[in-house]
């Protein structure tokens, strides 16, 4: 089972990077951020996951919480996923080449998008951080108000849809990954 996990994630891979040998390069860190994400998002709806506590001061603070409804634990993986695009981008091209694509001033137009490309390096760390953390913690946030107003039968359909928006945000997470991988390994164009 575990085999036929792993060759159609490697498939996968390999039908995005349209590269055998770069689609086992990438394999590990696409398929480790992927089985991670899956397993965090679903071991979050478990019962007393965020509902055994105590309280602080007036306030509830529970044991146990899913683990990507901490920003700090999103954030973190974004700068993983990243980083390696950076390390895997001046890898392929070339540590000159690589910065050549922010760093150029032959001309205005040149330089202006390199701006750009920076804006967006810096863009993929708040959009993988917080897609993931707001998906997460509203999928925690509904699940509660179910559980609050009509227990027991009403929210199993909601921890239904929590497992299959749980495999999504995996997959999207992964493939993010591994689309930005592709794009930081392909040498920059001049024209």
């Amino acid at each position: 089972m575990i085999e036929i996990i792993i060759e159609n994630i490697l498939n996968l891979i390999q039908s995005v990077t349209n590269d055998k040998k770069q689609a086992e390069k990438f394999f590990p860190l696409v398929a480790t951020i992927f089985i991670f994400v899956l397993l965090a998002n679903w071991l979050g709806i478990f019962p007393g996951i965020g509902t055994i506590g105590f309280k602080e001061n007036e306030t509830f603070v529970p044991l146990f919480r899913s683990v990507h409804s901490d920003l700090n634990m999103t954030i973190a993986l974004a700068l993983i996923s990243v980083f390696a695009c950076q390390f895997f981008g001046i890898v392929a091209c070339g540590f000159l080449k690589y910065v050549g694509k922010f760093i150029n001033f032959k001309n205005p137009i040149t330089f202006f998008v390199g701006i750009l490309e920076l804006i967006s390096e810096i863009a993929k760390l708040v959009s993988f951080s917080f897609r993931l953390f707001g998906n997460v913690f509203a999928g925690e946030v509904l699940l509660v108000v179910m559980a609050f107003l009509i227990p027991f039968v009403v929210p199993l359909p909601f921890m239904a849809l929590e497992l299959f928006v749980g495999f999504i945000q995996a997959l999207v997470f992964a493939m993010l990954t591994l689309v930005f991988l592709k794009m930081a390994t392909v040498a920059h164009e001049e024209h």
